[in-house]
């Protein structure tokens, strides 16, 4: 049952000589074969270990839109189907540096531009819980390894939401740094002023000991901020006295199973002593158009470098426009062009002052709101996702697709930390409440998201860890 051990617990075990690092690694390997044909977790699997440190003999798995060295970074595309990897994230490096084993790479959306992973290139990962609904996405396929414990933790990337919600479909913990606590050296550029590498856990003391693992200023990515923050240290405090607050426009045509699931999680937070009050942020209703004007102009231009000349896919033409088109038009899926043209508009001469510097100014406006709430609370809760995962093919229309993420988004255009943990069951169907904080509270947010954890109790795994 070692598949229901936390990374802390395993630790302890190998520490106290209960298990040996080599029976811990066989075991997730075997777990992993056994299980993945079903889930269709990862995109390659692998067994590098490069270091020793208190993390030797623990498995974890890599999104695959960072890079590992020796190994293929698909990024979920076509287009970088051969591309093998020269160098390592650091994130990764950090966390290989530590002694644990990379056991695999994980599916995502192509590029990270999805909220189900079906939008992947090669095949959709299925969510542990029911083999016929998503997983959530970008990140979908770390989150399905963690739940049915393929393995005790992932790493995956939150440009709107991408580890927060799959980790609310999934039931398990996904926690958003700081925008620049965590290098993002090596992650496969989304949109690069929202982008963040964060990890995806069992449990909120096992984000804690990862996030502090992976967070640090970085030569190589000049966002980078020299701020140590220790995550464990007072993760335990209690909470009482604290303020949280309750976004009206988070309330508003929420879904009344959600609605009635994240009141329980109020009463709660209340017993532990914490003042919760509902508060206007007006701007948050404009959150998912700016994203998707920000979002996408920085991914056509991110995305440029995928031209058949340098590297990746090439399809062979009578010139270089010829190249540059077939390779684009053959290497990229439909929501990737969908993405690309949308910034490209948004970004060009006749149109840049009516939407992407207008869409920057609302930005700015949607983080000062935020900030000028979190001065009078302690952090800002809510549910994760306004729906439990949804079927296969379910959500076919873009904009419904694109409002998955409208609680998540806020985060990431401010910059704030933020957490998703498991708050309940929804027809079987695990939905997680997220909490969110001043930058560079991380510490505060995890402390509150634990001491909620504890209140909670021990959240069940789908299905005994097994699959329907």
């Amino acid at each position: 049952m070692l598949f229901k051990k936390s990374v802390e617990g395993l630790i302890e075990a190998i520490k106290h000589r209960e298990l040996s690092e080599e029976e811990v690694i066989e075991y997730f390997v075997k777990r992993s074969s056994k299980l993945n044909s079903k889930l269709k977790a990862f995109l390659s699997t692998c067994k590098i270990k490069k270091g020793k440190g208190f993390l030797s003999g623990i498995p974890f798995a890599i999104k695959d839109n960072m890079q590992l060295e020796n190994m293929k970074t698909t990024c979920g595309s076509r287009i970088l189907e051969d591309y093998g990897s020269t160098y390592t994230a650091t994130a990764v490096q950090k966390i290989l540096n530590m002694g644990a084993t990379v056991l695999g790479k994980t599916n995502l959306d192509e590029f990270a531009m999805g909220s189900s992973t079906e939008y992947s290139a090669f095949f959709p990962t299925k969510n542990p819980w029911d083999v016929e609904r998503v997983p959530g996405g970008s990140s979908g396929g770390s989150a399905a390894a963690v739940a049915a414990g393929l393995v005790p933790f992932a790493l995956g990337s939150d440009t709107g939401g991408s580890v927060r919600q799959p980790a609310s479909f999934c039931g398990i913990v996904g926690y958003k740094p700081t925008y620049g606590l965590v290098s993002r050296y090596g992650l496969s550029a989304f949109a690069s002023s929202l982008d963040q590498i964060g990890p995806l856990t069992k449990t909120v003391r096992d984000a804690a000991i990862i996030g502090k693992t992976i967070m640090g200023i970085d030569p190589n990515d000049a966002t980078t901020v020299d701020k140590k923050i220790d995550l464990i240290d007072k993760i335990e405090s209690n909470v009482e006295g604290m303020r949280l607050a309750v976004p009206v426009e988070f309330m508003k045509d929420l879904n009344q199973n959600v609605k009635n699931t994240f009141k329980k999680f109020i009463e709660d937070v209340k017993r532990l002593g914490v003042e919760v009050e509902e508060v206007p942020i007006p701007s948050l209703k404009y959150a998912v158009a700016v994203y998707y004007v920000i979002a996408p102009a920085e991914a056509s231009s991110n995305l440029s470098r995928y031209d058949g000349i340098r590297y990746g896919l090439r399809v062979e033409e009578d010139s270089v426009a010829g190249i540059y088109n077939q390779t684009r038009d053959k290497g990229f899926g439909s929501e990737v062009k969908r993405r690309i043209m949308l910034g490209t508009f948004t970004l060009s001469a006749a149109y840049y002052d009516a939407y992407f510097d207008k869409a920057q100014k609302v930005r700015t406006k949607i983080k000062s709101e935020m900030d000028e709430v979190l001065e009078s609370y302690d952090a800002i809760v809510g549910p994760t996702t306004p729906v439990t995962a949804f079927k296969f093919g379910e959500i076919s229309n873009p904009l419904d697709y694109y409002l998955q993420d409208i609680y998540t988004i806020p985060a990431n255009l401010a910059g704030l930390p933020s957490v998703s943990v498991p708050m309940g069951l929804i027809d079987n169907l695990p939905i997680g409440v997220q909490i969110t904080s001043k930058r560079f509270e991380d510490a505060k947010v995890l402390r509150i998201a634990r001491s909620y954890e504890k209140i909670r109790g021990e959240f069940p795994m789908p299905i005994g860890g097994e699959l329907k």
